[in-house]
């Protein structure tokens, strides 16, 4: 893990030799994203420097005091834009909603890439999909999604190679980021890696032995900080220790300062507290909800409303766990291919153990769902979300569970245009009205793995109209979508919603191949 550090004892020192990650913590990169030269903080992490930060750090120091001197101009004179983009994305009228969807995949195909001199981007050694619009590089969780869209669309050579850079992230780095970016570099996201391993291997059965040891070392990286934990109900980095010596997984960041990709933010949102030990707290939950994927959401709030309030590391997420479920299913079959019984049975005990937690501390009765739990307040979270449909997807549920989720998802969740991802309309991108693809994907899958067809095919068809809706409309493909009025389109975060869009794209093939498998003469 790279380390943050950069001592300043001196007006007239000379700063030598810093990388990428170490210029997030100067003068200049603060004074860049608090002028706000930017509307998106995330355009300037982007940008490429025209000599080592290190000198553009000294210079700055000489030249911000003299008569004149324009923080933007400077900005403007020594930081380019150096990506290149694919093609342009246009619609071609003639083609339906699918077609375009098809057509896309090369425009959104970068890699395999050069490494930029000073470029925060990691550079990938095979072809991979971006998601589109402000993400330009490959994103983690995002994947697994555009990755089912790819093998629909009889795409495997790419979808594999996909697996490949993920591979390569493992590997080198010793976990996938969040995203390709060094700013990324304190964080993961859910791991669908294995999920992924598992696609691919679908078809060419003999493939899941070549991506068996970097699901092993993903799972050690998850699990980094057990044997650290002091206490029950305390945490170490991912793992967080309950009764009877019992641990299940958060989501975490290592940081605590402002997430450079939005700096101004969350620097704002701190302005208010007093204390710098308070801040970093924040900015670690904040930089956690970043990798959960669902930033923002109300989900992460320990007040109504209150986005200040967020606390994510202090929750234990039941669609995390879930995953850690299959991660773990996934080495015991790893293990049981390569002949090793003893740790083939040792991984069938730790993932049969999660399902036990699992079901004991994520059920909630009175409701008769599957809520996160604050591990810190000893509750159940505030809210119920579409994250309580994983235990589904994974076949975690009691039938009689299954059933109680089905009538949930269906009375509270269903949309016009299918299914909101809380009930809670905070503005926060990850709640009402809004309706994300992936979380579509494990609901439906979720409801046929229990039997139920027609309520699958309702959430399907409606997600669908909304999707072809908006492309009649637009021309565009887009990252999430207004479920609540679908004459609207969806809005609320950080940033403006984005066109493209990869996991959008995957899960519309998917759902598409789906219905037309259950009406095979329409």
């Amino acid at each position: 893990m790279l380390v943050f550090f950069l001592i300043l004892t001196s007006c007239r020192e000379e700063i030598k030799s810093i990388s990428v990650t170490e210029f997030y913590d100067t003068e200049l990169f603060r004074d860049i994203q608090l002028e706000g030269i930017y509307k998106d903080s995330k355009t300037f992490v982007d940008l490429v420097p025209d000599r080592p930060y290190e000198e553009l750090v000294n210079l700055y120091r000489e030249e911000k005091g003299n008569p004149g001197f324009e923080l933007r101009e400077f900005v403007q004179n020594h930081f380019r834009d150096a990506f290149v983009s694919g093609q342009a994305i246009e619609t071609d009228t003639t083609k339906n909603m699918y077609e375009h969807i098809s057509s896309m995949w090369g425009k959104l195909t970068r890699g395999p890439d050069q490494a930029i001199d000073y470029s925060s981007r990691i550079a990938l050694p095979h072809k991979y999909v971006v998601p589109g619009g402000r993400f330009r590089e490959i994103y983690y969780w995002d994947s697994y999604f555009t990755l089912e869209g790819l093998l629909v669309d009889e795409q495997d050579d790419l979808a594999r190679s996909m697996v490949d850079n993920f591979s390569f992230l493992i590997d080198s780095i010793g976990f996938i980021p969040n995203g390709t970016r060094a700013y990324y570099l304190t964080r993961s996201q859910p791991p669908f890696y294995a999920l992924m391993v598992d696609a691919i291997s679908r078809e060419e059965k003999g493939l899941f032995p070549d991506y068996f040891p970097y699901i092993l070392k993903e799972y050690s990286f998850w699990m980094e900080g057990k044997k650290e934990i002091k206490g029950v109900n305390s945490a170490s980095k991912y793992v967080v220790r309950l009764e009877g010596d019992q641990t299940l997984n958060r989501y975490w960041d290592s940081g605590t300062t402002p997430r450079p990709e939005a700096y101004k933010e969350d620097h704002h949102l701190a302005s208010d507290l007093k204390s710098e030990a308070d801040k970093r707290a924040l900015y670690t939950h904040l930089r956690s909800g970043a990798a959960s994927g669902w930033d923002f959401s109300s989900r992460w709030y320990l007040k109504e409303g209150d986005f200040g309030s967020t606390r994510t590391a202090d929750i234990l997420p039941v669609d995390l766990n879930c995953l850690m479920y299959f991660m773990e299913k996934s080495i015991a079959r790893g293990y049981a291919q390569a002949g090793d019984g003893e740790n083939e049975a040792l991984f069938l005990n730790l993932a049969e153990e999660r399902r036990s937690l699992i079901q004991e501390v994520f059920w909630n009765p009175a409701e008769s769902y599957y809520y996160d739990y604050n591990f810190a307040s000893g509750n159940f979270g505030r809210t119920a979300t579409l994250a309580g449909a994983f235990p589904l997807f994974f076949e975690l549920a009691t039938p009689e569970q299954a059933e109680a989720v089905k009538n949930k998802l269906m009375s509270d969740f269903l949309k016009d245009g299918g299914l909101v991802t809380t009930l809670e309309h905070s503005g926060q991108q990850w709640d009402a009205p809004n309706g994300w693809a992936p979380l579509q994907y494990i609901a439906v899958e979720g409801l046929l793995n229990y039997g139920y067809v027609d309520e699958a095919r309702t959430i399907m068809e409606r997600w669908l109209a909304l999707n072809e809706r908006v492309y009649r409309d637009t021309g565009k493909m887009m990252e999430k979508y207004n479920v609540e009025d679908i004459s609207l389109l969806s809005g609320g975060g950080e940033y403006e919603t984005q066109d493209g869009f990869g996991w959008s794209n995957g899960v519309a093939l998917v759902f598409r191949s789906l219905l037309d498998a259950m009406d095979p003469g329409e």
